[in-house]
């Protein structure tokens, strides 16, 4: 999953954006609300944490702005403004949560993964599909009931694929969601065909099955239960 960090102080935005790589997250990093919209315009996020004393552009404005276009995007606020007035005027205009700094990172990243099921029609915390089960919480995917080891990447394509399992997901759509910073399409396809063959490999280890479809030039999606 995509997220965008707006958070003008930089030992913060960068403390988080470590951490939530660590988690597996992809991570964009915005240092004012003119910067924020910018990448907004051109990115698509699954997720932004956004502070409200912003230079240049105020967060609240940031926040209005988005909402004036994009409903989808799920948006957690990081402010130490702790007054209710606050949180209110705060949800009203679009959050998805609220967060008052200064916070705990265990909690912050367990209201991201609950913000980012919302998003996706409420989905469970165990997605499965056919011989896999992958764990939102634990980043644990198991096959037939063995687990396996995957890098953050391959773990991210895979839950992006589940999460989307229905439809086939554009190379471009998958690259964005999973992997940091703007794209270069010329340089960007062979980094993913690469982590895309060693996550089947390792998928297909114990039972020969090719769970991951390749339709050329247009993406890929997980195998149907009945193909």
């Amino acid at each position: 999953m995509r997220l965008l960090i707006v958070e003008d102080e930089r030992d913060l935005n960068y403390a988080l954006t470590k951490a939530l790589r660590k988690e597996g997250y992809a991570t964009d990093s915005a240092y004012d609300g003119e910067e924020a919209l910018d990448l907004l315009k051109i990115n698509d996020y699954d997720l932004v944490l956004l502070d409200l004393n912003l230079p240049k552009v105020d967060g609240l404005d940031v926040l209005r702005r988005l909402r004036e276009e994009d409903m989808k995007t799920r948006v957690i606020i990081l402010s130490a403004r702790s007054e209710v007035d606050d949180r209110v005027v705060g949800l009203n205009l679009g959050a998805n949560d609220y967060v008052i700094k200064p916070f705990d990172f265990k909690e912050l990243e367990a209201r991201i993964r609950t913000s980012l099921r919302m998003n996706y029609t409420s989905i469970p915390t165990k997605l499965v599909h056919g011989d896999i089960t992958l764990d939102t919480n634990t980043k644990e995917v198991s096959v037939k009931g063995e687990v396996i080891d995957l890098t953050s990447k391959e773990f991210g394509l895979l839950e992006y694929l589940m999460v989307h399992k229905d439809r086939l997901i554009s190379n471009y759509e998958l690259f964005t969601h999973v992997w940091d910073g703007y794209v270069d399409d010329y340089t960007y396809t062979d980094t993913l065909k690469y982590h895309i063959h060693t996550l089947k490999k390792k998928l297909a280890k114990n039972t020969g099955v090719e769970y991951i479809i390749n339709k050329r030039n247009q993406g890929y999606r997980l195998r149907s239960n009945d193909e």
